[in-house]
């Protein structure tokens, strides 16, 4: 349930001014804004020059309207520069802090040069990790600093004890480092 059928509305704000309230209408995709599905949607404006910030959002209306958003990347075609808007929050009046648009600034490439390599890296991790949190599975985390183990359950239980002989079967171990 991180897509939304509600309408989707952006923003962009650049040193020359901003596009105004936009609605993402067509995208590359028969259906638009599907959990795990990236979106591409072509919004006309004069050139803003180098962006700071957008404003995305949706109204809230039609069933399902919560969205959970990871980032916003806008590609210019005339410096050929992408500039990426991390969110990875929800925009959902009954998940997180309810508020169905948020404001992102762009995530300045000079103050973090290996970004593009890093964002890679966790999608390729997180794809081959993934399975570990499915339905069923438990996991145990071991802290270094305090030798202690934190095991979650697949029924959202918390056990701070940790206990290695664990009555669901799989287990599997993370190592925390802090």
């Amino acid at each position: 349930n991180a897509g939304t059928e509600a309408d989707v509305y952006i923003s962009v704000y650049g040193e020359r001014g901003d596009t105004g309230s936009r609605q993402l209408l067509r995208s590359q995709k028969p259906k638009k804004f599907l959990k795990g599905q990236t979106d591409i949607f072509a919004v006309e404006a004069v050139h803003l020059g180098h962006l700071y910030k957008i404003v995305i959002g949706h109204n809230g209306l039609g069933s399902g309207n919560g969205w959970f958003l990871d980032k916003v990347v806008i590609k210019d075609p005339i410096t050929d520069l992408d500039y990426t808007f991390l969110c990875h929050r929800w925009l959902d009046q009954g998940q997180d802090d309810g508020n169905i648009a948020r404001e992102l600034t762009v995530t300045d490439v000079s103050t973090f040069p290996g970004r593009q390599e890093l964002e890679l890296k966790r999608e390729e991790t997180w794809a081959a990790e993934k399975w570990k949190f499915q339905k069923g599975n438990t996991l145990q985390f071991y802290n270094r600093l305090t030798h202690g183990f934190i095991c979650l359950g697949p029924d959202s239980r918390v056990d701070a004890l940790g206990d290695k002989k664990n009555k669901y079967g799989k287990v599997f171990f993370m190592w925390v480092y802090a």
